[in-house]
């Protein structure tokens, strides 16, 4: 499994990719995968703020439940309503299609790993 390079990933296997203030939020492949077959989302609503390390919605698969957590500050610009109606983009094209909301960022970016250090987090070097 390919981790892209120009990511920054957490330890909670949410990815971030920045672009001129506003972050595009996902989860891992690793963690699609760890999950399963996803079969519902739910997301925040647009104008909604997040706050970094704070929940902001929550993945539901044929093996569990899992929380999501905002890698940053700030808020919800956009959501990506084809998560909610086919969630299985999650697992099939979890760092393109699957992308889950955009945040424009309130403060800085927190420290997050890069791809090198994520792929030993998941022991995929």
């Amino acid at each position: 499994m390919s981790i892209p390079q120009e990511l920054k990933y957490t330890k909670e296997h949410e990815w971030l990719n920045v672009v001129d203030g506003v972050a595009t939020v996902g989860i891992t492949a690793f963690a699609a995968e760890s999950l399963g077959d996803i079969v519902f989302v739910q997301l925040p609503s647009v104008g909604d703020t997040v706050t970094a390390g704070e929940v902001f919605g929550e993945v539901e698969s044929t093996k569990s439940v899992s929380e999501l957590y905002a890698p940053v500050d700030g808020e919800v610009v956009e959501v990506n309503e084809a998560t909610t109606d086919t969630p299985e983009l999650i697992n099939s094209d979890p760092y393109a299609e699957g992308w889950l909301l955009k945040v424009r960022l309130s403060g800085d970016v927190p420290a997050l790993l890069d791809a090198q250090a994520y792929a030993v987090l998941t022991q995929e070097n």
